[in-house]
């Protein structure tokens, strides 16, 4: 089967939210240590971090979850169409110098210098290029793993592709798949055997959201959990950040063979509003990506999605009902 073009993975009048892995070619080491060397590229994890991070504060593009692994990322987005489309000329450009240089006219608009006709029709023109720029999932991926990928060559001494040319995007198209693909995250490093718990696992959202729980606060540089807000303005995930901790410390056990039904008599106020029962969660968590090639939610949404992409056939259907299904 032939990969989908990008914009027919993302149609954000589905739904915000994605899931994008990244994958190094060759099976090469982003980060972590090369057992067949012993070479260590562990200093990479907070390459990778800081400038998603840094991404997540000049894109419209907030950051749900993420994990840097070895050898690939996962990273689950929220586009703020709205917010970008607030954006004044001068804070779109402003933003968009801070990642790139621009033009020789938007460097001069920003300095203040006197700009004649042309020169401003212009400026006008290639700030709407920025605008839609800054909220593309695909424009934060290349603004994310470019630099990444010429510091490792360098690094290495070496050129050449050090990225699989695509990186994959799975729309999350209710509040099921969005809850369980950010678990999937945050659990990796656990599932990996990297790390024995989530919050210490590194370079992770998760590691950021305990550490700011620990406070009373939540991390300022990720989407906020919202609970059930009733207010369409307030913009966040809506579930409690206590829930979501619980159920994820929770989730991590059974990783590690805990007896699952000690773990199942637990009530979780998540897994209540979603009205799923936690051995179908603990499957949806433990092998979202083996399970899901495509888009995920519920028939209804996935029915939606198909229709105004205008797929002829909904791709992994019979997984989405056995899964999704009530």
């Amino acid at each position: 089967m032939m990969p989908q073009a990008r914009s027919k993975q993302i149609s954000l009048i589905d739904t915000p939210y994605y899931h994008c892995v990244s994958r190094c070619v060759r099976r090469a080491f982003l980060c972590g240590v090369d057992k067949t060397t012993g070479k260590s590229y562990e200093h990479r994890r907070s390459w990778v971090e800081q400038r998603l991070l840094k991404l997540g504060q000049v894109f419209s593009i907030d950051i749900c979850a993420y994990a840097v692994m070895s050898n690939h990322t996962h990273i689950v987005l929220h586009v703020d169409a709205t917010l970008a489309k607030s954006w004044s000329m001068k804070e779109v450009i402003e933003r968009w110098h801070k990642l790139y240089s621009g033009t020789l006219f938007t460097q001069q608009y920003l300095n203040g210098e006197k700009l004649d006709v042309p020169a401003i029709e212009s400026v006008k023109s290639i700030t709407e290029v920025y605008r839609q720029r800054l909220m593309n999932i695909s424009w934060f991926m290349r603004a994310l793993n470019e630099p990444i990928a010429r510091k490792a060559n360098d690094e290495d001494d070496c050129t050449g592709r050090f990225w699989e040319g695509r990186f994959k995007s799975q729309a999350l198209l209710d509040e099921t798949a969005l809850i369980a693909c950010m678990a999937y995250v945050d659990l990796n490093p656990v599932r990996a055997g990297i790390s024995s718990t989530p919050e210490s696992s590194l370079y992770t959202s998760i590691k950021q959201r305990v550490k700011s729980a620990i406070k009373g606060e939540q991390p300022k540089r990720l989407l906020s959990f919202i609970g059930n807000s009733s207010d369409i303005k307030v913009k966040g995930i809506p579930f409690l950040i206590s829930d979501y901790l619980l159920l994820v410390n929770i989730t991590s056990r059974t990783l590690k063979e805990v007896d699952v039904i000690k773990i199942n008599t637990k009530s979780n106020n998540i897994l209540q509003q979603l009205n799923i029962n936690f051995n179908k969660w603990q499957t949806l968590t433990h092998q979202f990506e083996s399970i899901f090639k495509g888009a995920v939610g519920s028939e209804d949404a996935i029915d939606k999605y198909c229709e105004n992409q205008q797929f002829k056939r909904r791709q992994g259907i019979s997984n989405i009902k056995k899964w999704f299904g009530r």
